[in-house]
């Protein structure tokens, strides 16, 4: 196979997935080293940084998505018509949040930590594929535990969870105990 080929195989194999997927898995389908397909899916992403190109090529984490380019969202939308999603309401953003930053963690972690019953918003998450179930905690009951998904890092602009904002900043905070003198 020579390189046009390749690109073009690894091409028609992330539109055909739609999912991300790594480069490892492309390596074996075409039966290439990883190195080959890696160099193949940077030159992919290239190509469609042109703008003459509405697609781009989408780097989470370890896996490759083939997806739109963010200004023709409404054109995309307009024309597959499709419904207006639902924005997450705070209780849904507390629940992400917990989840995002604490992963993974059970539904009573989450509670804990917010102190109300999280069922619903869990359950809408998971919904939204946001989340998704990662398992059992080795924990009396072995309650099933949740992390965010690649769906999360595509929807909030993530490359990766290290490109979460701190938690706590670095700036001092006044303290109101304290009298000036």
């Amino acid at each position: 196979m020579n390189q046009k080929q390749i690109l073009a195989a690894v091409e028609a194999m992330l539109f055909a997935c739609g999912d991300p997927i790594g480069a490892d898995k492309l390596a074996q389908a075409v039966q290439l080293p990883q190195s080959t397909v890696e160099t193949a899916l940077e030159a992919l992403h290239t190509r469609y940084q042109r703008e003459d190109s509405g697609l781009c090529l989408l780097h989470l984490n370890t896996r490759w998505q083939l997806a739109t380019k963010t200004q023709w969202a409404d054109c995309v939308r307009r024309v597959l018509d499709s419904r207006r999603a639902v924005p997450l309401g705070p209780a849904a953003m507390e629940t992400l949040t917990v989840i995002a930053y604490n992963q993974p963690v059970s539904r009573a972690f989450i509670e804990q930590v917010r102190g109300v019953d999280s069922s619903s918003s869990v359950s809408g998450l998971l919904e939204k594929g946001l989340i998704e179930e990662a398992g059992r905690l080795d924990l009396p009951g072995r309650p099933v535990s949740f992390r965010t998904t690649d769906t999360f890092l595509r929807v909030f602009g993530l490359s990766s969870l290290a490109d979460l904002p701190p938690v706590h900043s670095d700036a001092p905070a006044d303290d109101p105990t304290e009298s000036e003198g």
